[in-house]
């Protein structure tokens, strides 16, 4: 595997919230600046639970070992994939297989929530 690249997005793989506690997505969606902007909320098990607060686009990649759960909470979110696009409104999920190139945008401000493996590397395997 090559050296990661840089990428302008705010990525927080600490895990924010311990079992047990509440989780108030709305309030820490409200709070974000970033224009794209990912935190793991909690670990389930040997996944986590992510949130997203996104408005643009995020590069082409893949995950060659991951599937990836995307769910919208608010806003649009499309999941560009080699011949087809997928648009998600709120409370509609999408999942990307293992090994499946794809792209993300949200043409607004949007807040998801991902569920993956908790060993993904969000950027892809590169």
């Amino acid at each position: 595997m090559t050296e990661p690249k840089n990428h302008p997005y705010a990525t927080h793989l600490d895990i924010k919230f311990d079992p047990l506690t509440l989780i108030d997505v709305a309030q820490l969606a409200k709070a974000v600046t970033d224009p794209w902007y990912n935190q793991t909320l909690c670990k389930v098990n040997d996944s986590v639970v992510r949130l997203g607060v996104m408005q643009g686009e995020y590069h082409w990649h893949k995950h060659d070992n991951d599937d990836e759960f995307f769910f919208v909470l608010s806003g649009k979110f499309i999941v560009d994939l080699e011949g087809r696009s997928v648009e998600l409104l709120p409370n509609q999920g999408f999942v990307v297989p293992r090994g499946v190139v794809h792209c993300t945008r949200a043409p607004e401000k949007s807040v998801i929530l991902m569920i993956e493996t908790a060993a993904i590397v969000p950027t892809g395997d590169e």
